[in-house]
C-alpha cells in the first residue's frame, strides 16, 4: 500500500478541526510535517498531533522527500505563492478557500497544477454535507424540473469580536465574501451552472473589532442571473444578532423549479424539505443512507457531531484522488470559477452596476 506523506502549512483552527481528524481516517495518508510562522500555534498543533517535524518556512516542509501532498490553511495572501511552490516541486495540493487573492492568481494556480499533472483541490467543505449532496443529486436528476430560482443565506453573529487576519484586506482581499459566501457561490455553480451577470453590494458595520482595525466587509449580497436562465439571491453576514456562529448558525439553501422546490438547512438531522406542485407546505425528505458519507469514505456517519464530521470526507476525497490518479472534487478550477464571481462582486459593488462574469475554463 502506497503511503501519501502530507505537509500541512498553516496550523490554526481549520487544521485542528478539519484536516488532522480527516487525515486520521485515511490509512494511506500520514502527516509528516507541520508548518506555521506562529510558534505557539505550531507547538499546539504538534502537541495535539504528535508530529515532531515542525517548520516556520513552508519551503523547507514542501521540499522534504517524504512529502507527496500539501494542505494549505494559511491567510489567503499566502495561498498562491505556497501552491505554486508546491506544484513546482511536484506535490499535490489541497488549498483552503478562496484559493487566491484575485482571479489572475487563481487561474495561474489552476493552469500550473494541470501542467504539472498533480492533483489539485479547493476546500469547499460544504460540498460534503450529506443533505447538500442529496439536494445536488435531485436537481441533477431533474426532480424539480427546470430550475428557476436559487437562494442562500449564511447568517452569523460575531458582533464586534475580532476575526483575525480575515478582517485585514492585505491578508484576505475580501471579508465575508471570500470567507463564507465563497462556499455558497460554489453551491450556485454546482446547482445552477455559470453565473452570467450579477449586481452586488458590500458593507462594513464595524471599523474596529476588539481594538483591531477592520477594513473589510462584514455583509455581502448578490443578485445573479445564470447562463441557463435561472436567477439567484445570495446573502452572507457576520452581524446577524442572535443567530449564533459556526455550524450552529443559519446556513440555508433553496432551489425552486418548475415541478418542485427543495430546501436544505444545516442541522443535526440529515434531511431536506420538499414542496411539490399544488402543495402549500413543505414536507421533510430524509437523506438516503448512500448520501450520508462520501463514496468510499471509511467514516461512520453514526459517530461524531453531524455538524462537523462530514468535513473529514474532504480529506478522504483528496487522498483517494491522489491514489487513483483522478481529478479531485472540487478542484482548483472550481476555486477559480468562484474567484471570478468574487472579483466581479467587488467590482459591481464599487461601480454600482450589473457586471458580466468571465467564463473560466
Amino acid at each position: 500500500m502506497k503511503t501519501i506523506g502530507v505537509a500541512i502549512i498553516g496550523c490554526g483552527g481549520i487544521t485542528l478541526q478539519n484536516h488532522l481528524p480527516g487525515l486520521a481516517l485515511c490509512p494511506e495518508a500520514r502527516v509528516v510535517a507541520l508548518c506555521d510562522n506562529d510558534a505557539a500555534v505550531l507547538q499546539r498543533a504538534s502537541e495535539q498531533s504528535g508530529i515532531k517535524a515542525c517548520f516556520s518556512d513552508y519551503k523547507e516542509a514542501i521540499h522534504r522527500d517524504d512529502v507527496h501532498a500539501v494542505i494549505i490553511a494559511t491567510p489567503n495572501v499566502l495561498h498562491g505563492p505556497i501552491a505554486l511552490a508546491a506544484v513546482a516541486a511536484g506535490k499535490h495540493v489541497l488549498c483552503e478557500k478562496p484559493i487566491a487573492m484575485n482571479l489572475a492568481e487563481a487561474v495561474e494556480m489552476y493552469r500550473a497544477a494541470e501542467a504539472a499533472r498533480v492533483r489539485h483541490m479547493t476546500a469547499f467543505t460544504y460540498r460534503f454535507v450529506p443533505a447538500f449532496r442529496y439536494l445536488l443529486h435531485l436537481v441533477q436528476a431533474g426532480a424539480i424540473g427546470q430550475p428557476y430560482h436559487f437562494r442562500v443565506q449564511r447568517f452569523q453573529d460575531w458582533g464586534t469580536r475580532a476575526v483575525g487576519w480575515r478582517q485585514v484586506k492585505k491578508l484576505a482581499s475580501t471579508g465575508e465574501l471570500g470567507d463564507m459566501l465563497s462556499h455558497r457561490i460554489d453551491y450556485a455553480h454546482a446547482l445552477m451552472g455559470h453565473i452570467k451577470t450579477l449586481v452586488a453590494d458590500l458593507h462594513r458595520f464595524h471599523d474596529v473589532r476588539e481594538g483591531q482595525v477592520s477594513d473589510l466587509e462584514d455583509w455581502v449580497a448578490i443578485i445573479a442571473r445564470f447562463a441557463a436562465g435561472g436567477t439567484g439571491v445570495m446573502e452572507s453576514s457576520k452581524v446577524c444578532t442572535g443567530r449564533g456562529e459556526s455550524a450552529r448558525s443559519q446556513d440555508y439553501c433553496e432551489v425552486n423549479g418548475s415541478e418542485a422546490s427543495l430546501v436544505y438547512c444545516m442541522g443535526q438531522k440529515p434531511e431536506l424539505q420538499i414542496g411539490r406542485r399544488g402543495q402549500s407546505t413543505l414536507e421533510p425528505l430524509p437523506v438516503p443512507k448512500e448520501f450520508l458519507v462520501w463514496p468510499g469514505s471509511p467514516r461512520d456517519p453514526s459517530r461524531g457531531d453531524p455538524l462537523f464530521a462530514f468535513r473529514y470526507d474532504q480529506n478522504f476525497e483528496f487522498i483517494d484522488a491522489i491514489l487513483n490518479q483522478r481529478p479531485c472534487v472540487p478542484s482548483f478550477l472550481d476555486g477559480a470559477r468562484a474567484q471570478a464571481v468574487i472579483d466581479v462582486t467587488v467590482q459591481s459593488a464599487n461601480e454600482k452596476r450589473w457586471v458580466e462574469v468571465p467564463v473560466v475554463t
